[in-house]
């Protein structure tokens, strides 16, 4: 955790950081000298993520789409560490890749709540925080499913629609307070949440297939989503708010 990291001196909060993406944004963060809130419902997985991190970790037990439990999570965080500098909106859930009208309205809630309302609750504690302290950086995880949707995701691509257009919105609104908000846009990756997203068993041939629609041959990894983030957090990516950035293979395209 060098002093001359890309992150020396800042704090970030890091939601859904117990595995996946978050995990690996947490531990880029903590590599380039951030503290790290490790942020998840998983509090046992967020609890050994934060202890990797060393003196550079903090383990936060919070479900995101709960007002109370992100306003206390929120409060501890900012008393731990003075001030929060960067937030990453990356806590996420998925319905089973199946024909929309066999999704039931409980499995459609969980999805909004957790990809779309979360961010309400989010904005919600840190926006008076950074007004205060003159400025901060959020970067929400959407997905290439919010711009080039298919067939069997229909509700979570609507959710994912939302937090990349809520992003560019909040940029815009939150500017002048010289808070800037960016997006990701991750590709299918090798997560917990791949064979949700498959629809079908996670068997090679499953792979290939869903492999083949992305130009650079491969999914996505953990550690090209956080060095995307690390990017976007940095002071290098001063001028930029309201970026939907594409970490995807050229799957967009």
């Amino acid at each position: 955790m060098g002093s001359g990291g890309r992150l020396a001196g800042k704090t970030a909060v890091v939601t859904g950081a117990a595995s996946g993406f978050g995990r690996g944004v947490a531990q880029r963060f903590a590599e380039e000298g951030a503290r790290v809130a490790v942020l998840d419902i998983n509090a046992d997985g967020a609890r050994s993520v934060a202890e990797g991190l060393g003196d550079a970790g903090l383990a936060l037990t919070c479900d995101v789409a709960k007002r109370s439990d992100v306003e206390s999570a929120a409060q501890t965080a900012i008393d731990a560490f003075g001030k929060v500098d960067i937030l990453v909106n990356n806590a996420g859930w998925s319905h089973r890749n199946q024909p929309l009208m066999d999704v039931d309205e409980a499995s459609f809630d969980k999805v909004f709540d957790i990809n779309v309302k979360s961010i309400f609750h989010f904005t919600q504690c840190f926006v008076p925080h950074w007004r205060s302290a003159g400025g901060g950086a959020m970067i929400n995880i959407g997905s290439t499913a919010g711009i080039r949707p298919r067939p069997g995701l229909t509700w979570y691509n609507a959710s994912k629609g939302a937090v990349n257009l809520m992003s560019r919105s909040l940029a815009v609104e939150l500017a002048p307070d010289k808070i800037r908000v960016n997006a990701i846009a991750p590709v299918i990756g090798e997560t917990a949440l791949m064979e949700t997203f498959m629809g079908v068993p996670d068997t090679p041939e499953n792979r290939e297939r869903f492999m083949a629609t992305i130009p650079l041959g491969r999914f996505s990894k953990p550690l090209d989503i956080a060095n995307a983030t690390l990017f976007l957090a940095s002071d290098e990516a001063e001028f930029l708010t309201g970026v939907v950035l594409e970490v995807d293979g050229g799957r967009t395209i």
